[in-house]
C-alpha cells in the first residue's frame, strides 16, 4: 500500500481525506503511483499532471522521506519507505510570487 497525502484543493476536490491509500501494480514509481491515483481519483485527472503530456503541473511539487522527488524520472523507484507505505508520498502546491 502506497499513502499519499493530498494537498487541501486536492482532498476537497476528491472528497478525502488528509491521506490515500492505494494499491499499486508492479515497481512504486511516480509515474505508477499518479497512475493508480487518477484511476481511484478520475476528477483528480489534469490536476497533478498534464493528462496529454503527463508532465508534473508546474506549481506541484513531490516529496517522500525528506527529499524533493520532483526533478526526478517519472519511472524512477521511489524511496522504500514510500514503496512499502511506511513514510507517504508527499503532493505539495508550490507557492510563487513576491
Amino acid at each position: 500500500m502506497i499513502r499519499i497525502v493530498l494537498p487541501v484543493h486536492l482532498r476537497t476536490l476528491a472528497q478525502v481525506d488528509r491521506e490515500v491509500t492505494l494499491d499499486v501494480q508492479g515497481e512504486a514509481t511516480q509515474r505508477s503511483v499518479l497512475d493508480a491515483l487518477e484511476a481511484s481519483y478520475p476528477m483528480l485527472r489534469g490536476t497533478i499532471r498534464d493528462q496529454v503530456t503527463q508532465q508534473r503541473r508546474a506549481f506541484v511539487r513531490f516529496f517522500g522521506c525528506g527529499e524533493d522527488l520532483s526533478q526526478e524520472s517519472p519511472d524512477a523507484p521511489l524511496p522504500g519507505a514510500v514503496a512499502t507505505g511506511t513514510e507517504p508520498f508527499l503532493v505539495v502546491g508550490a507557492i510563487a510570487g513576491g
